[in-house]
């Protein structure tokens, strides 16, 4: 049964209800609560996706949850749901966002992983978006509220508003294309994104300067979740369009929030 995007949040429900409840710790509880959490709320689970794109011939393995679903974001296929959830096996090798050079020397990267997503066809956008992912990570995880921070495109004012319901605005921060835009190749949908980091280090002695995806600055600030404003299509010519219908597109990192989870260093 579908799901308006006007009910997502007054309905929102978690399946961890109350404080004496385990928290999820090991990857497969943590992948198994995220799941559970978002078919809770609508979402239908789909499987991952095999590793190779057989039929995309801009990738050669996925890079990210939306690669299954590129042509439902562009209108081109329907599904029997307007919202899902995954757990996607995932190589950064190639596309937009190749990560392979950065494993090994970074503690952030790796060379397989599984990201998971949740994902709006046109049912819901940013509110919704944001709200799904703070209530996931502070009541359903339990990580700190005061140790999350949220970064958004320079000049998406909205996003900045929606996060100031939940974080006070000197922790939202702005950044250009280089940390807040996400395209999986040179063709296919993207948007500006918001992201979620973690800081893992000691309070009283923070650097706000340090807080961006550089490897080369603080590790102690961690990025978790990036919710991606799915808003246009960039074709073979390079010429960028809206898309049919603004969609959400998320991926966290199965890895990292373990490691957040288990206070781990690396």
């Amino acid at each position: 049964m579908e799901i308006e995007a006007s009910e997502a949040i007054s309905n929102l429900k978690s399946p961890i209800s109350s404080e004496e409840d385990m928290k999820p710790l090991t990857s497969n509880e943590i992948r198994r609560a995220f799941l559970e959490f978002f078919e809770e709320n609508g979402h239908e689970q789909v499987a991952s996706a095999p590793l190779p794109q057989f039929d995309n011939p801009t990738l050669l393995f996925n890079n990210a949850g939306m690669n299954q679903f590129a042509d439902v974001f562009l209108g081109k296929e329907q599904r029997p749901y307007s919202r899902a959830t995954t757990s996607q096996k995932c190589m950064r090798v190639q596309g937009k966002h190749n990560d392979l050079e950065n494993v090994g020397p970074s503690p952030r990267h790796h060379t397989f992983f599984e990201m998971l997503g949740n994902f709006s066809f046109g049912n819901y956008f940013k509110r919704e978006a944001i709200d799904y992912a703070w209530t996931f990570l502070t009541e359903v995880i339990g990580l700190e509220p005061e140790r999350l921070w949220a970064t958004v495109y320079l000049d998406d004012d909205d996003a900045a508003e929606l996060w100031e319901r939940y974080l006070p605005p000197e922790r939202i921060k702005r950044f250009d294309e280089k940390d807040n835009y996400w395209e999986m190749g040179d063709v296919g949908p993207n948007g500006p994104c918001s992201e979620v980091h973690y800081y893992q280090g000691d309070l009283d002695a923070i650097d706000v300067s340090l807080l961006n995806n550089d490897d080369d600055a603080d590790e102690q600030f961690l990025e978790v979740w990036n919710l991606v404003f799915m808003q246009y299509e960039t074709n073979a010519e390079g010429v960028k369009r809206p898309l049919p219908k603004p969609s959400i597109d998320t991926g966290m990192g199965l890895e990292r929030l373990a490691r957040i989870v288990q206070n781990g260093a690396s």
